[in-house]
């Protein structure tokens, strides 16, 4: 019995964020997205950090290879495996999930605001980084801000999207794992 309750606790976890991942097709604001969300939500119920880490960037890739390649094929002349940059971004949502194991070190509604919201501050600091080095921006310390400030509009989107996906998917689980047992963590 353990075991099929570890199987499905995981396939059940498994499953959320792999949705949450694909829910990114439907029509949303810029940058609300579940990815900081799937993140958080890795890292405060999978009991191996690995999967923690791998299971939201193993659901973000095949999302993002279904939206580059289904969604907007007319951007990329040929099969396109990374976008541009992809690498900023999944360090960000691997910081977030890294960030995320000292956030949680138990689950509340105050700790997931927080992870949301730290979420949401990652994403800022490393995705506009990584915008910095290319031609738009002068190379010094003021072409630095100059990046992060262009980027400031976009941060309630991601501050959005961080707070709605969090809520639905910690309050989600939190309401299966009342009424189905087996989705109740397992202590060895």
């Amino acid at each position: 019995m353990n075991s099929q309750k570890i199987n499905l606790r995981f396939v059940a976890l498994a499953g959320i964020i792999l949705i949450a991942a694909f829910s990114r097709i439907v029509p949303h604001m810029p940058n609300f997205s579940p990815l900081g969300a799937i993140g958080l939500f890795g890292a405060a119920h999978f009991n191996k950090k690995w999967q923690a880490i791998l299971i939201p960037i193993c659901a973000t890739f095949l999302s993002d290879l279904f939206i580059n390649n289904v969604i907007y094929p007319q951007y990329y002349p040929t099969f396109t495996w990374l976008s541009t940059g992809f690498y900023w971004q999944y360090a960000a949502y691997i910081l977030i999930t890294l960030v995320a194991f000292f956030i949680f070190k138990k689950v509340s509604t105050a700790t997931v605001v927080i992870g949301a919201l730290a979420s949401s501050t990652i994403f800022f600091l490393v995705s506009n980084f990584g915008c910095w080095p290319g031609n738009y921006y002068p190379q010094n310390f003021g072409g630095l801000m100059q990046c992060y400030t262009a980027g400031v509009p976009f941060i309630q989107g991601t501050i959005v999207g961080d707070l709605f996906y969090s809520a639905v998917m910690f309050g989600g689980f939190a309401l299966a794992q009342k009424r189905f047992m087996v989705l109740q963590p397992v202590f060895a």
